[in-house]
């Protein structure tokens, strides 16, 4: 069949525009199969005294959100260790590392750090205890109403052979120098801990971003929802009760943080709901994380 002038010159133009565009699909390809997507989650202890809310009543939603948005890590609050349980089976393909606050065993709360078995291998993993006497198992300090942990946890990531640690935390509700003095402690800890590997924090910190404890945090890391390289998505407030609207109380104390090396994709504060109902007193904060450290 006869082409006309114009209509091969439309070609030879498409096939060079594709032969531009092919190393840039390339890139995007390989930078979406080399991210990570995080989620930190305080998911409400197990209170019978919540009712309607208990968690019995939605375990199925918490896994679901979980699975939807395909979360590679999940950084966790306020797990007892029934909770943990009934999330092992309602994730296959998750593991997860962590201890009790209260024992160093199965006591008390869990600030767990749920991955991925195809794709992470767990290289070490450690607790501290939010106070002057870190090491010492169920300790706590300063003006603390409860004891407090960290957990962090170093991964390689199978797809990119790249290393690297997150930490993950919840603080003290009431205590303001308790706050503060732990992320100092915490930014100490992660000091010492590496200097070579990309770095992510996850928590419910307990404060606004008008705080010194937030404050600290930034000295060594980046709030990642400031960072996103798209805007933020969803409401700034994290803690929201647990009908959608039955509060005004929208506080943004649950965040990411991320080292200066690694780039903020996307991140938003996910309103997934059932019946008006949210599946935790706090509203999960995803990020989309690409690392540009390169492992040897």
């Amino acid at each position: 069949m006869h082409q006309s002038p114009s209509l091969k010159k439309l070609l030879v133009l498409n096939a060079l525009l594709l032969l531009f565009m092919f190393p840039t699909l390339l890139f995007a390809q390989d930078s979406v199969s080399s991210s990570l997507r995080v989620i930190t989650f305080n998911i409400r202890y197990n209170n019978p005294n919540d009712g309607e809310h208990a968690w019995p009543n939605r375990k199925e939603r918490v896994a679901s959100l979980i699975r939807f948005h395909q979360a590679d890590l999940i950084g966790m609050q306020e797990v007892l260790k029934n909770q943990i349980n009934d999330l092992e089976s309602l994730l296959p393909g998750y593991s997860w590392i962590g201890v009790g606050r209260d024992d160093g065993k199965d006591a008390g709360e869990f600030s767990p750090i749920f991955y991925r078995t195809e794709r992470f291998q767990l290289i070490d993993n450690g607790t501290f205890w939010l106070s002057e006497t870190p090491d010492v198992i169920g300790s706590k300090s300063w003006d603390a109403a409860i004891t407090r942990i960290a957990n962090w946890a170093q991964f390689s990531d199978r797809n990119t052979s790249q290393t690297f640690l997150l930490l993950n935390t919840h603080f003290d509700h009431r205590g303001e120098q308790a706050r503060s003095e732990s992320a100092k402690l915490i930014v100490d800890h992660l000091q010492g801990l590496t200097a070579e590997y990309p770095i992510v924090v996850t928590g419910d910190f307990n404060v606004p971003p008008n705080s010194a404890a937030y404050a600290t945090m930034l000295s060594y890391l980046k709030d990642s929802r400031l960072v996103s390289q798209i805007p933020a998505h969803g409401p700034e407030g994290t803690f929201a009760g647990f009908t959608v609207g039955s509060t005004a109380n929208q506080d943004r104390i649950d965040y990411i943080f991320v080292d200066s090396s690694t780039s903020v994709l996307r991140q938003g504060t996910l309103t997934d709901q059932h019946n008006g109902n949210y599946a935790s007193d706090h509203l999960p904060v995803f990020a989309e994380l690409l690392f540009s450290y390169t492992s040897e």
